[in-house]
């Protein structure tokens, strides 16, 4: 398969291989923009709208974990999000979404220390489009409530590849089961509609 294909077979068939994913992105960085729009990428503004809408301050500082080209902080602006910040492993996305001026602040987090965040840093996180099976794991939910003061909202998408995995609701679940967190937004639409693909929107509260 050539073009677009290439890249979104390769990202779904990453497993849990640090090099093949740090090779993908980076040969993705230039092009990723126009090939998911092409797709009509919608995670990004549907999570960004579930999150304006159970975020009282919207100036507080957020994190948006795997932020790549900066797709997602797009969004995030456009919803009314102010204090931005990114972190991503692929040097590559970086570079990208620094050209765009949305971020205050970019760090280089690796597959170790994926979030390079202390408790009360941030206000609210979001990790839209990076839960998949091998790559984001469903621990990573954990981490993040470890993360986020009480009130503090944690906003990402689920792709139907990662709804496949168990885990991911699973922990959704428990996190509410522990009282750990509330569910406060859960909603299926679309992913990549040019692809088919769907994903579920879910914003966490921290109790």
């Amino acid at each position: 398969m050539t073009g677009s294909g290439k890249f979104f077979d390769r990202a779904y068939g990453l497993g849990d291989d640090p090099e093949k994913t740090r090779d993908l992105y980076k040969d993705w960085a230039e092009s990723y923009d126009k090939e998911v729009k092409e797709q009509g990428y919608a995670s990004p503004a549907r999570t960004a709208a579930a999150m304006a809408a159970n975020v009282a301050d919207l100036s507080a500082p957020l994190l948006d974990i795997g932020c790549g080209t900066g797709l997602s902080a797009e969004a995030l602006k456009e919803a009314g999000f102010t204090t931005i910040d990114g972190t991503d492993f692929s040097e590559e996305m970086l570079a990208a979404a620094g050209t765009k001026g949305f971020y205050r602040k970019l760090t280089k987090g690796d597959f170790n220390d994926p979030i390079p965040a202390k408790p009360g840093d941030y206000a609210n996180i979001t990790a839209i489009g990076v839960f998949s099976p091998g790559h984001g794991p469903a621990g990573m939910i954990d981490t993040v409530m470890g993360l986020l003061g009480p009130g503090g909202c944690f906003g990402f998408s689920l792709n139907d590849h990662a709804l496949e995995d168990p885990s991911y609701e699973e922990t959704i679940a428990r996190v509410q089961r522990e009282g750990i967190a509330d569910l406060v937004f859960s909603e299926y639409g679309d992913h990549l509609p040019g692809l088919g693909l769907k994903s579920k929107i879910c914003v966490l509260r921290k109790k």
